[in-house]
C-alpha cells in the first residue's frame, strides 16, 4: 500500500542519484532511479526471476506482475516512494524501493522518518554484491529525503537477504514476528558501515583490475591485414611475450576465408569468435570505437584497452566523445584503460601478458608501475631495463578516463607479486580518495609518486578531471602525511624504487660510508648531511684496497649496531701504466654480494665513478633478457592504409621516446644495475621476506653520490613513517568535555539562515568569537575605535596597557607598515598613537582601528583550516609574517588531525627552532599550541559548513597562548563523495 500522487507531490527526476558501481566480481553496473518509461524493462526483469526469489520478495507465489503492480513499481514521487534499479546493457538486473511509513506502519509523508524497504535481484546476478551496493545507494537517498530508519520483513529462509542487512554495518535491531524476521536499520553512517563499504570497494576495484591484467583470452581489434600498424604491433608483442591464454585477431576488413594472422585465429568481429573473450585491445580510429565497444559488450567482454587517440586530448568535442565512451563501456559492465593508452603488461609466469606497444616485456620483478604518459612510460621501462630491475605489472593509462591510479592502488594493496608501487601522475581525479588509499597501501608496501604538471594550475590535455586549486606544496605535504614517497623526477623515482625493491628498510638515519676514494667518500658524507641523514666519518680503504678489503669492510659495517645503512663508494683501480684495470668490477660485485648475503638486514647502496666493469657486472647479474619468443617481433613497418587499422594513436615506441625531451632515467655515465644476493629479502613488506623473490637482496648502484644519498634519505623517512603508522595517534578525550558540538550546529544553522547563499558568508568579529568559543578557542576581544574618544573608552574597559591596531585589509597584520602600536600604558600615549596613525596612514574610516589589551610576549604564529572541494579539509601552521607569507614556510595536515599529526605539524616547518628555545630564548608552550590545532581540526571536521578558519596572530608564550585575531567563513557544506555510497567517478 502506498500514498497516491495526490498525497505526495511529484518531484523532478533526481539525476544525481545515477551512479556507476563496481560489483564484487569486478564487473560494473549502473544504478539509477526507476521511471515511468521502465514498464517493459520491469516486466522482462521479473520474468527472469525464479519462483523462489519471487516468493521471498512477496511472501507468496507471485508468478507475474499485474498492470497495477507495474504502475505502482514504476511511478514514484522520489520523496516518499522511491525505486532504484541496477542495469547492465540497459536491462534491469535488480530493483529496490522504499515507502515512507508512520510509527504504525501506514503510508506517510514527511516528517515521518521511517521507510519500508524491499529488494529483488535476478538469480543470475545473485552473489555479485548487487544487493549490498543497492543498500548503500538507497540508504543515501533515504537520508537525503529525511528518512532515518529502514524497516524490512524477511522470511527466515532468505538467508542471503538477512546477511546483506546484517553485514552492512548499520546499527540494527531484529525480532521474529508472525513467521518473518523484522529488521530495523538506523541509516546514520557508523565507523563500521564506512569500514564495510570501503572494504567492499577495495575488493571490487581490485578484482576489476585483476580481470584486466590476467585475462584468459585477448582479442586485438584493428589488426592490419599487412605487417605494421598499431594493431599488428600489439598482436606481435602479445605473442612475443608468451601469453598463456587464447589470442584472436579481429578486423572487419579481413577476407571471409582468412583463417589466421600471425598464427592466431582471424575474425571479422568479436561476435564471430564464438568463444569467451575476456580482454579487448582496441586499435581502430576513434569514430569506429563505439561500434567496437558495443560489439564487445554484447558478447561478454570484461575489459577494454583503448589505444586509439582523438579524445579529450583534442579539445571539447573529443572530451564529449570520451565521456560517451566511458558511459557506453560501463553500461555493458566493462572497464576501460585509456583512451590514448600505451597498454598494459603483466609479467606473472601464469599470464605473461604484453598488450602494449612496448616491443619487449620487462623481466618479472616486484615493482608495479603505473603512468599516465606513454612517453614517460617508455623512458621508465628503458631505465629499469638497463638497471636490471623487473616489474610485476606495467600500466600506461593515457587519458585514464575510467581505470586510474586509485584502482591500481586498490589492486597492489593485496597483490602478492608487488612489493613497491611506482606512479607517474599528471592529475588527481579524486585527491581525497587517493590519499586514503595511498595511506593504507603505504602501511604495507612503499608508494613512490612523481607528480607532473605541478605548477600549471590546469590539467594536461586529455585529463577530464576537476582542477584542484590546492597549492602544490600542500599536495606534497598531504602525500607525506599519507606515507607517499614523493620525488621530483622520474630519475629519482627509479633510484628510490630500486633501493626499496632490493633492500630492507633502515632502522634509522645513521649511515656508514666506506670506499677506496677519500674524495668520493667526503662528497657522500656532505650529501648525507644535506639530506638530513647522520653519516659516520667516511672510512677510506685507500686506492690500494682489494675487493676482499671491500668485503671485510662492508661486513664490519653491517655488523656495527651504530649504523643503520651502508653506502659503498668505488673508483677504478689504476695499474702501473696509468690505465684502469679491467675485470676488477666483476670481482668487486661478487665480494659485495658475499658480504651483503651474510650480514644483518641493512640497506646497502653502491656509488661508482667510471667503473664500467662494476656497472656491467651489477646489471648482468639481473639481466632483463627477453623470454624465448614464440613469434618474430620486428618493429612496426609501413603498411597500406586499412579501413579499420588505427590511424590516430600514440606514436611508436621509438618516436615517443624521442619526443620526451627530458632526462633519461639512467642518465649519469651509462648502465647502473643491481646484484642479487643470497641473503634475506626486503623487510617490512618492501620485498619478499623469504629472500626467494626476483628482487631479493639486489644491491642498487648509482653513478653519483647525490643520487644514492637522496634515494636513501627518502627511504629513511618512509621507514620512520611506517614505524609511526604502526601506532597511530589519537584525539585526546578531554576535547569532548570542552566542546559544544550540538550548540555549535544550532548556531551555524542560525548564522547561515533558512536560505543560505551558496557562496557563503564571512562572520563578524563577534560572531567568530562566539562560534570558536563553543570549541574552547578563546579570541581576545578587539573593541572598535572610530575616533580617539572611542579608543580611550575601549582602553578604560579593557585596562592598560593596550595595543592600537588597524584592521583595514591592506594593513592587517602588517606591523612593518606602522599599523600596530604596542604597550600604550596610558591615555596620553593612546591619543598620541591614534593621531600618528591617522596622520600617516589615513582616516579612521579607512584604517578601521581597534583597541586590544596587551598579552604576554611570545612567538607570533598563524593557524588556518580550509576546505578544498577535491582534497577535503586541510589544517595549516606557520610563523606569522614573512616566514609563512614571503618564504612559504607553512606545514599542512589533513583533517581530522591526531595528537601525533599536530605535534609533527609544528615541528615540520623550517622555522620550528624558534618555538623550542632558539639562541637561548625560553621555549614556547607548544603543548598549548597543539591543543589549539586539535580544537580547530575538530571544529572543521564536525561542521563542514565551516569552510575556512584563520587565527592570526596566535601569540605563543612560555605559558599559554593568546588568539588575537580570527576570521571564519561559513557556507553550505560541499558534497562529500568519500562518505557517500560507492560510485565510479564521472567527469
Amino acid at each position: 500500500m502506498e500514498p497516491t500522487p495526490e498525497q505526495s507531490p511529484h518531484h523532478a527526476y533526481p539525476d544525481h542519484w545515477e551512479a556507476d558501481v563496481v560489483l564484487r566480481d569486478g564487473g560494473t553496473a549502473r544504478v539509477r532511479p526507476i521511471t515511468t518509461d521502465d514498464a517493459e524493462r520491469l516486466v522482462s526483469f521479473y520474468e527472469q526471476v525464479s519462483d523462489e526469489s519471487k516468493y521471498y520478495r512477496f511472501f507468496a507465489p507471485y508468478p507475474r506482475l499485474s498492470a497495477r503492480d507495474v504502475h505502482r513499481f514504476t511511478h514514484h514521487d522520489y520523496v516518499d516512494r522511491v525505486g532504484l534499479a541496477v542495469t547492465i546493457g540497459g536491462e534491469f538486473i535488480a530493483t529496490v524501493r522504499f515507502d515512507r511509513i508512520d510509527d504504525r506502519g501506514r503510508p506517510a509523508s514527511a516528517p515521518a522518518d521511517e521507510a519500508e524497504v524491499a529488494f529483488l535481484v535476478q538469480d543470475a546476478h545473485q552473489g555479485r554484491g548487487v544487493a549490498s551496493a543497492l543498500l548503500e545507494h538507497i540508504a543515501a537517498v533515504a537520508r537525503e529525503r529525511g528518512i532515518r530508519r529502514f524497516a524490512a520483513e524477511v522470511l527466515p529462509a532468505n538467508n542471503k537477504m538477512i546477511k546483506v542487512f546484517r553485514d552492512a554495518g548499520f546499527t540494527q535491531q531484529r525480532s521474529f514476528e508472525d513467521g518473518s524476521v523484522h529488521l530495523t536499520l538506523d541509516l546514520e553512517p557508523t565507523a563500521e558501515s564506512l569500514a564495510v563499504q570501503r572494504a567492499r570497494e577495495q575488493r571490487a576495484e581490485a578484482r576489476s583490475v585483476q580481470r584486466l591484467l590476467a585475462p584468459g583470452s585477448v582479442a586485438v581489434i584493428g589488426v592490419g591485414r599487412a605487417p605494421g600498424g598499431v594493431g599488428r604491433t600489439v598482436l606481435r608483442n602479445l605473442l612475443g611475450s608468451g601469453f598463456t591464454g587464447r589470442t584472436y585477431a579481429v578486423n572487419t576488413s579481413f577476407a571471409e576465408d582468412l583463417g589466421t594472422v600471425e598464427g592466431v585465429p582471424a575474425h571479422r568481429s568479436v561476435g564471430g569468435i564464438g568463444e569467451q573473450v575476456d580482454l579487448a585491445v582496441v586499435a581502430v580510429p576513434a569514430d569506429r570505437v563505439p561500434e567496437v565497444v558495443a560489439g564487445c559488450g554484447e558478447h561478454g567482454v570484461q575489459g577494454v584497452v583503448v589505444l586509439s587517440a582523438g579524445y579529450a586530448e583534442r579539445g571539447a568535442q573529443g572530451r564529449d566523445r570520451q565521456r560517451e565512451l566511458v558511459r557506453q563501456a560501463r553500461s555493458y559492465g566493462m572497464r576501460i584503460i585509456g583512451p590514448n593508452a600505451f597498454g598494459i603488461i603483466n609479467t606473472s609466469d601464469a599470464v605473461r601478458l604484453n598488450a602494449s606497444l612496448a616491443p619487449e616485456s620487462p623481466k618479472a620483478g616486484r615493482i608495479g608501475l603505473f603512468t599516465q604518459s606513454g612517453a614517460i612510460g617508455i623512458a621508465l621501462l628503458s631505465g629499469l631495463h638497463r638497471r636490471g630491475a623487473g616489474l610485476s605489472a606495467f600500466i600506461s593509462a593515457g587519458n585514464r578516463a575510467d581505470v586510474s591510479g586509485n584502482d591500481f592502488l586498490q589492486y597492489w594493496y593485496e597483490d602478492q607479486d608487488t612489493d613497491v608501487a611506482l606512479l607517474y601522475l599528471e592529475s588527481l581525479g579524486n585527491p581525497r580518495k587517493f590519499t586514503r588509499l595511498a595511506r593504507r597501501t603505504a602501511a604495507v608496501k612503499p608508494v613512490v609518486v612523481v607528480k607532473g604538471a605541478r605548477h600549471s594550475g590546469t590539467n594536461p590535455p586529455g585529463h577530464a578531471v576537476p582542477v584542484s586549486r590546492i597549492p602544490d606544496a600542500t599536495v606534497s605535504a598531504l602525500m607525506r602525511q599519507a606515507g607517499v614517497i614523493r620525488v621530483d623526477t622520474v630519475t629519482e623515482m627509479v633510484d628510490v624504487g630500486l633501493l626499496l625493491a632490493g633492500q630492507p628498510l633502515p632502522d634509522g638515519p645513521r649511515v656508514a660510508i666506506l670506499g677506496n676514494s677519500e674524495s668520493l667518500g667526503l662528497l657522500t658524507y656532505d650529501a648525507c648531511l644535506a639530506e638530513g641523514l647522520r653519516p659516520r666519518p667516511p672510512r677510506d680503504l685507500t686506492t690500494e684496497a682489494s675487493p676482499q678489503d671491500f668485503r671485510r669492510a662492508l661486513a664490519e659495517a653491517l655488523a656495527d649496531r651504530t649504523c643503520d645503512a651502508v653506502i659503498v663508494t668505488a673508483i677504478p683501480w689504476v695499474g702501473e701504466n696509468g690505465e684502469a684495470l679491467t675485470g676488477e668490477g666483476e670481482v668487486l660485485a661478487a665480494a659485495l654480494r658475499e658480504a651483503a648475503s651474510t650480514g644483518p638486514g641493512k640497506p646497502v647502496a653502491v656509488v661508482h665513478v667510471e667503473m664500467g666493469g662494476l656497472a656491467q657486472a651489477l646489471a648482468a647479474a639481473t639481466s632483463t633478457a627477453a623470454r624465448p619468443s614464440t613469434a618474430a617481433r620486428p618493429g612496426p613497418q609501413p603498411a597500406a592504409p586499412d579501413p579499420q587499422a588505427q590511424t590516430s594513436a600514440p606514436a611508436t615506441p621509438g618516436e615517443d621516446a624521442a619526443a620526451t625531451n627530458g632526462p633519461d632515467p639512467t642518465d649519469g655515465d651509462g648502465a647502473t644495475g643491481g646484484v642479487t644476493t643470497d641473503g634475506p629479502g626486503t623487510a617490512d613488506g618492501a620485498g619478499p621476506t623469504d629472500g626467494t623473490g626476483p628482487s631479493a637482496g639486489r644491491i642498487p648502484a648509482y653513478p653519483a653520490a647525490e643520487r644514492a644519498v637522496r634515494a636513501l634519505a627518502e627511504v629513511v623517512k618512509y621507514a620512520q613513517w611506517r614505524r609511526h603508522a604502526a601506532a597511530p595517534g589519537k584525539v585526546p578525550e578531554f576535547l569532548d568535555e570542552t566542546i559544544d558540538e550540538h550548540g555549535t550546529a544550532e548556531l551555524i544553522e542560525t548564522l547561515l539562515g533558512p536560505d543560505p547563499d551558496p557562496r557563503g558568508r564571512p562572520l563578524t568579529h563577534d560572531e567568530a568569537r562566539e562560534l570558536l568559543a563553543r570549541y574552547g578557542v578563546s579570541v581576545r576581544p578587539a573593541l572598535p575605535a572610530p575616533d580617539p574618544e572611542a579608543a580611550v573608552a575601549a582602553a578604560a574597559k579593557l585596562g592598560y596597557p593596550v595595543a592600537l591596531k588597524t584592521t583595514a585589509p591592506h594593513l592587517r597584520h602588517r606591523a612593518d607598515l606602522g599599523g600596530v602600536r604596542l604597550d600604550l600604558v596610558n591615555e596620553n600615549a593612546l591619543r598620541r598613537a591614534y593621531d600618528e596613525l591617522t596622520e600617516l596612514l589615513g582616516t579612521p574610516a579607512e584604517l578601521r582601528p581597534v583597541v586590544q589589551a596587551m598579552v604576554p610576549r611570545g612567538v607570533d604564529t598563524v593557524v588556518r583550516a580550509t576546505i578544498d572541494a577535491a582534497a577535503g579539509a586541510v589544517l595549516s601552521f606557520g610563523l606569522a609574517g614573512a616566514p609563512s607569507e614571503l618564504l612559504g614556510d607553512t606545514a599542512h595536515r589533513l583533517v581530522p588531525a591526531t595528537d601525533r599529526d599536530v605535534a609533527e605539524l609544528i615541528r615540520s616547518i623550517k622555522a620550528a627552532p624558534v618555538l623550542f628555545g632558539w639562541r637561548g630564548a625560553a621555549p614556547a608552550d607548544t603543548a598549548a599550541l597543539e591543543e589549539l590545532l586539535l580544537r580547530v581540526s575538530r571544529l572543521v571536521d564536525d561542521h563542514p559548513e565551516v569552510v575556512s578558519v584563520a587565527l592570526e596572530p596566535v601569540v605563543v608564550a612560555t605559558q599559554g597562548l593568546t588568539v588575537l585575531g580570527a576570521s571564519v567563513r561559513l557556507a553550505p557544506p560541499p558534497a562529500r563523495s568519500d562518505l557517500g555510497p560507492r560510485r565510479l567517478p564521472s567527469y
